[in-house]
């Protein structure tokens, strides 16, 4: 076998993983990927290109299209046409991308930001028999499915990773106030916080306050929220938010006056969100399945292959969208030379671990990852604000 250059390399390990690259190598004595002559497929991605989720859209995309920027546009041997839909912000435009992408003869479907999209488009998924790889969206209501897989964590999750770390942190008689956006997502966080935390811990500052779970809010959408709770004077706050409205709601307690701790799930501080809250965002703690800084081999391969294409580092929703591509892709080499959809939903359920930049992680029963929980804290890194990562929190799933 000829001697593999540095970039052919780093696409092989992005691909397989280590075990996956010495597979490779002993499979094809060109170097080339193993059914590089497949025929061509389609994969269709779903992704809000408006509004205040637009940002993780674009990430979910730039994580997927890196992944086939690495492996000459193929996925398990064949060269990829990625057509992508717009889902929106509700559930009909969702449905109806989905209609759009398996009108197109999509072999797989991936993405999906929204909570509410990711529910409503359901039925017509499992119906069509087309995998759906979601690559964030995932409500802990999504039960009893056999084609929708996420490769992202499921959202109570978040609030149970913070929950056992709150309790053992937080000292007594302390007061912890929580503001969550009155939505799906909102409710999976606060249940699973309450769930590891103790519901009827008195450190809880009363229940949580519900307030509104628009994408984008108004300059004062939080005002009259953020002074209720701080009327019970806490030592910490809770909350739940998510690109812009994450941003407004920081700006807002921040006016406020508040200045103590604030936990979250790491969606708050993730990408521009973190960028455009500057320096309200210091010392901010969350906990997320993956930071930019974790020290393995295949992070390292992502997150400089990232850095160097779309010079900012990666955010979670990148990682996972860039996982998406690599199950899928070990799937459909698994699922023969002319897969089907159905062969290729068979397939994903025999991959074993995943070699990922979040660490190693494969699917359970549900068809989401069991993987590690990680608490990263907002701090100066020369003269930008970075995820730090801190310590593991637990794993989950």
């Amino acid at each position: 076998m000829p001697q593999m250059n540095r970039r052919r390399a780093l696409q092989l390990l992005a691909a397989l993983g280590t075990t996956g690259l010495v597979a490779a190598c002993g499979n094809d004595p060109d170097g080339g990927e193993s059914g590089s002559t497949g025929e061509p497929i389609k994969i269709g991605l779903i992704a809000p290109k408006a509004g205040g989720l637009k940002a993780i859209g674009d990430e979910i995309v730039n994580g997927f299209q890196l992944f086939l920027d690495l492996n000459e546009q193929r996925l398990g041997g064949h060269p990829v046409t990625l057509i992508t839909a717009d889902e929106g912000d509700d559930a009909r435009s969702g449905k109806a991308a989905v209609d759009e992408l398996l009108h197109q003869g999509v072999l797989a479907l991936t993405g999906v930001v929204n909570s509410a999209v990711m529910l409503g488009i359901r039925d017509t998924v499992e119906k069509a028999r087309v995998p759906l790889i979601g690559s964030n969206a995932s409500p802990s209501t999504l039960q009893s499915v056999v084609y929708i897989w996420r490769t992202s964590y499921v959202l109570d999750e978040a609030g149970r990773a913070l929950g056992g770390y709150l309790k053992s942190r937080l000292r007594p008689g302390s007061r912890l106030a929580i503001i969550m956006p009155d939505s799906v997502s909102g409710e999976d966080v606060e249940r699973g916080f309450r769930e590891e935390f103790g519901s009827t811990d008195p450190r809880i500052a009363g229940r949580a306050i519900w307030t509104t779970a628009a994408a984008n809010p108004s300059k004062n959408a939080y005002t009259q929220d953020i002074g209720k709770a701080l009327d019970e004077n806490p030592d910490a706050i809770l909350c739940f938010f998510t690109g812009e409205a994450g941003v407004e709601f920081i700006k807002q307690l921040r006016q406020a006056g508040y200045k103590g701790p604030v936990y979250a799930p790491g969606f708050l501080t993730e990408g521009t969100a973190l960028e455009n809250m500057k320096n309200d965002a210091l010392n901010i703690q969350t906990a997320l399945n993956y930071s930019a800084d974790l020290s393995n081999t295949a992070n390292r391969v992502f997150a400089s292959e990232y850095r160097k294409k779309l010079h900012v580092s990666p955010t979670t929703y990148a990682m996972a969208s860039y996982d998406a591509a690599q199950v899928l892709h070990q799937a459909i080499q698994l699922a023969g030379a002319n897969p089907s959809s159905q062969e290729v939903n068979l397939a994903l359920g025999k991959l074993g671990q995943i070699d990922s930049p979040r660490g190693i992680w494969q699917f359970n029963q549900p068809r989401t990852p069991q993987q590690k929980w990680y608490l990263r804290q907002v701090q100066r890194d020369g003269q930008v604000l970075s995820n730090v990562l801190i310590s593991e929190l637990a794993t989950l799933g």
